[in-house]
């Protein structure tokens, strides 16, 4: 499987986003899935997002060109394994 690129991105880029990004590499071991997990503003996306797999934002933030999910779950544990999964079945 190739190694897949994930952005984290949250207004700040330090504190949601350190959060969402520990859990979302904790999943992506647990399902064998490699990954470069890297952490950003959500303002830097556009200079950032191409060669990206995913984007994982704790804020609003749309693309044409690859999958973007909103995961406050992460944040609040409502919807986390709903969340989870949509990032196993867009990577795998």
């Amino acid at each position: 499987m190739n190694k897949k690129h994930i952005l984290i991105a949250c207004g700040t880029g330090v504190a949601t986003s350190t959060v969402v990004c520990m859990r979302v590499k904790e999943e992506l071991e647990k399902n064998n899935i490699p990954a470069t997990v890297e952490q950003c503003k959500v303002a830097e996306l556009p200079s950032k997002i191409h060669g990206a797999d995913l984007v994982v934002t704790t804020t609003a933030y749309e693309s044409d060109d690859i999958p973007v999910i909103r995961a406050l779950s992460f944040l609040t544990g409502v919807g986390i394994e709903e969340d989870v999964q949509k990032i196993i079945d867009i990577l795998s």
